[in-house]
C-alpha cells in the first residue's frame, strides 16, 4: 500500500491583502469568473481584455481592477465552492448541493477523522478537508494512480493538502484507519465497501454513499442492513435558483437536478442477543 506525500500549501485563512503566490477569483459576471494565481509578470487573457496580475499585489480583497479594454473586473477571495468548482477533473465530480448535505447529515467538522474511498479528481476530498482543518485529518484511497495525481494537484492549489493522505490501494481489500468518525463511498459498486468502512468507523459512525443510478442504491441498501447499519436514509437533492428582480421575482428557467443520490446510515455494535 502507497502512500502519496503531499506537499505542503498555503492555508485559506490567509489576510485580507492579495500576496504574491495567493489565487484570487476574478470576477465579471455571474457567469464569467476566473481563478487566477497572482504571480509576478503574469497576465490572464479574457474576451474582455487582458489583466496584469501583479497589480493586484497589496490590495484587499473585493477591490476592482481594470482590463486592458477598460473593462471593470473584481478580485475576490476564492471560497472552497470557487476550488472545487475550478478544478481540474478527469471525472464526474460531486456538485456542491451534494457536498452541503453530506457535510449536514454526517455532521463531518474540525477535528473529524474521514476515510474516503475513491478519490477522483479529489474535489469532494477538498471540501471534506476544509471542514476537518486546522485538528481533524481526510484518508482517501484511490486505486488509479492518475487520478490521485490530478486529485494531489487540486488540493494543493487550495492550501488544504497537509490534511489530507492520499493512499493508492483498493480499499475493498480493506483500510489502515480504524475508529474513524465518518466514512464516504463514491466507488461503482458502493456494497463492496460496506464491511471495510464499517471495520474503519467507530461505533455510531456516519456512513455516506454517492451513487448515479437507483440500482445501486437498492444493493447498497440491502448490505447496509445485513452488517449492522441503522437508520438508513437515501435522497436526492435538488436546487432551483431564483431570477431576483424588484416586482419580477421568478424561478429560474433551468435548473440543477439529478447529480447523484445519497445514501447515510449509522453504524452500530453486533447484538449480543442470541
Amino acid at each position: 500500500m502507497k502512500s502519496i506525500k503531499l506537499i505542503k500549501g498555503c492555508d485559506l485563512t490567509f489576510n485580507n491583502a492579495i500576496q504574491e503566490g495567493q489565487y484570487v477569483l476574478l470576477y465579471l459576471d455571474k457567469k464569467r469568473k476566473w481563478l487566477v494565481k497572482i504571480l509576478k509578470d503574469a497576465k490572464i487573457h479574457t474576451h474582455v481584455g487582458y489583466v496584469t496580475l501583479n497589480t493586484l499585489i497589496g490590495k484587499s480583497y473585493g477591490s476592482s481592477i481594470e482590463s486592458s479594454l477598460g473593462v471593470t473586473l473584481w478580485a475576490l477571495k476564492p471560497t472552497i465552492e470557487d476550488y472545487a468548482l475550478k478544478a481540474e477533473r478527469k471525472t464526474q465530480v460531486v456538485y456542491p448541493k451534494d457536498m452541503g448535505m453530506i457535510a449536514v447529515k454526517t455532521g463531518v467538522s474540525s477535528g473529524s477523522i474521514v476515510v474516503e474511498a475513491g478519490t477522483g479528481s479529489g474535489v469532494l476530498c477538498m471540501f471534506l478537508a476544509n471542514l476537518v482543518r486546522p485538528n481533524g485529518h481526510v484518508y482517501s484511497y484511490e486505486i488509479r494512480k492518475e487520478f490521485l495525481e490530478l486529485a494531489k494537484k487540486n488540493l494543493e492549489k487550495a492550501g488544504l493538502s497537509k490534511y489530507v493522505t492520499l493512499k493508492e490501494a483498493d480499499a475493498r481489500k480493506g483500510l489502515d484507519v480504524v475508529n474513524a468518525d465518518v466514512a464516504i463511498i463514491d466507488v461503482g459498486d458502493p456494497w463492496s465497501l460496506v464491511k471495510p468502512m464499517y471495520n474503519a468507523l467507530k461505533g455510531g459512525g456516519m456512513l455516506a454513499a454517492i451513487c448515479p443510478t437507483m440500482n445501486q442504491v437498492e444493493k447498497l441498501v440491502e448490505e447496509l442492513k445485513a452488517n449492522n447499519f441503522i437508520d438508513i436514509e437515501s435522497m436526492e437533492v435538488i436546487v432551483r435558483g431564483l431570477e431576483a428582480r424588484m416586482g419580477m421575482t421568478r424561478p429560474v428557467t433551468r435548473m440543477i437536478a439529478h447529480t447523484a443520490y445519497l445514501t447515510f446510515a449509522r453504524k452500530t455494535q453486533p447484538s449480543d442477543k442470541g
